[in-house]
């Protein structure tokens, strides 16, 4: 993981932040003031991208909204994707609770910045490299195991 390279924007949603939103992720309106819109900065984070392996938690999640963004961005991410989620699903197949706030607690990852892209980021990567070597014990060590790994568990089946 390289801390140095960060990619770290906010994004101009172009509608009102419910309470609740800005209760989790400690956005306020006034932060989100003269930043640019998702159809900007969404092309500037493919490029920065480009090439790289895409690591997420829930990474369904995220590549819907990426699908769904396609059309008005003209982006599209063909990156191969590893989801730590499913990958904590198959290395702790008899645990019940796979979210990032279980997992992290699992690996014994600090938190910080909770609900922030760069925070949840910087605690995925964390928990990725963790995984790494519990992965390696199972005989999964190249990219295409891990995705193959990643199948096989009861998460993968799950669209949004």
């Amino acid at each position: 993981m390289l801390r140095r390279e960060v990619f770290d924007q906010l994004v101009d949603p172009r509608r009102t932040l419910s309470r609740e939103s800005i209760k989790v992720h400690g956005i306020s309106p006034e932060m989100l003031v003269n930043q640019p819109t998702i159809d900007r900065v969404l092309p500037a984070f493919h490029d920065y991208a480009k090439k790289t392996v895409l690591v997420a938690h829930n990474a369904a999640f995220d590549m819907r909204f990426l699908q769904i963004k396609e059309e008005n961005t003209g982006v599209k991410f063909v990156n191969p994707v590893l989801d730590t989620l499913l990958l904590s699903a198959f290395v702790h197949p008899n645990q019940d609770k796979h979210s990032l706030d279980e997992v992290a607690k699992r690996l014994g990852v600090t938190i910080i910045g909770r609900h922030t892209a760069l925070g949840d980021s910087l605690v995925t990567a964390e928990v990725f490299l963790k995984l790494l070597p519990l992965l390696a014990k199972k005989g999964v060590r190249t990219l295409r195991e891990a995705r193959e790994a990643s199948q096989k568990t009861f998460y993968a089946r799950l669209k949004y």
